[in-house]
């Protein structure tokens, strides 16, 4: 079986495109949730640019990550790492809780042109 060289091009093209979507993604921030609390608690992402939250849960119990104010849920396992991507946000506070152990599992996420200028 040949293969055209136009289609080798458009099968270099398609995967070259696929790699710089993935350059493009953001570098994960890392939570850890442990004894029911998440660290760091407080979080500081710039403001209009997509962020992708890394949640690992290190209890021996499930959780679920949640942010009420962006309509966010994800049950993460016991021992496990959950992915929560956000869109661009607006400066501001955002809340965020492990729904099944509020009085403890809770955090802020500020989004501010501060963070915008951290390495």
């Amino acid at each position: 079986m040949s293969v055209s060289l136009p289609r080798v091009l458009l099968a270099l093209g398609i995967l070259g495109a696929a790699g710089a979507a993935r350059a493009d993604s953001p570098a994960p921030v890392k939570i850890m949730l442990k004894d029911h609390r998440f660290t760091p608690e407080v979080i500081h992402l710039p403001p209009g640019q997509p962020a992708i939250l890394e949640v690992t849960n290190a209890d021996t119990t499930a959780d679920e990550f949640e942010m009420r104010q962006l309509a966010l849920e994800k049950v993460i396992a016991p021992g496990t790492t959950g992915r929560v991507r956000l869109r661009p946000m607006a400066p501001g506070r955002y809340q965020f809780v492990g729904e099944y152990n509020e009085a403890t599992a809770h955090g802020t996420i500020i989004v501010d042109v501060a963070a915008a200028a951290s390495p």
